[in-house]
C-alpha cells in the first residue's frame, strides 16, 4: 500500500487525537495482518500512543514535559526553540501499531497522538501499512 499523508493545523503547543485517521487508512488498505506506521517529518513535533479515554492526561503531558524541558536563557539555537527539539527527542518521531484480524491492536485506553511542541503551524505526517509475508 502506498503510504498516506496528511496535514494538519496545530496550536502552539498540544496533542491532536488521530487514532480515526490511523484506523480509516488501515480499514481502507485491507491488511488484516501486519504493521502500521505513522511518521513525523518534523524536529519540533512527535507521534506518541498514550491514554485518550481521560482528556487531563494531555494538559499532564504538558506541564510533565514543560517542567522536565524548560526553555532556557543557556540555549544557543538560533531560533529558540531548543526546548521543543528536546521533547521531540524524548518522544519520538514514530510509533509502529501491531495489525491483527484488519484492526489496530491498541490497548483499552490507548489512542495515536500527533504531539505539537513548536506551533501553531501547518505539520505532516505519513501512515504506511505494511501486511505480513
Amino acid at each position: 500500500m502506498k503510504t498516506k499523508k496528511f496535514t494538519l493545523h496545530t496550536a502552539r503547543q498540544g496533542y491532536q487525537n488521530i487514532t480515526n485517521t490511523v484506523c480509516n487508512v488501515i480499514a481502507e488498505s485491507g491488511v488484516q495482518s501486519g504493521i502500521c506506521v505513522v511518521f513525523c517529518p518534523h524536529t519540533t513535533a512527535a507521534i506518541t500512543i498514550n491514554e485518550n479515554a481521560d482528556p487531563d492526561v494531555q494538559h499532564d503531558l504538558e506541564i510533565g514535559f514543560d517542567e522536565a524541558f524548560p526553555d532556557r536563557r543557556v540555549f544557543q539555537h538560533s531560533e529558540g526553540n531548543s526546548d521543543a527539539h528536546l521533547k521531540c527527542s524524548a518522544v519520538g518521531a514514530s510509533e509502529t501499531i501491531l495489525i491483527e484480524d484488519g484492526k489496530p491492536l491498541l490497548g483499552m485506553w490507548q489512542g495515536i497522538y500527533f504531539c505539537e511542541f513548536d506551533g501553531p503551524r501547518t505539520r505532516r505526517y505519513y501512515v504506511k501499512v505494511m501486511a505480513d509475508g
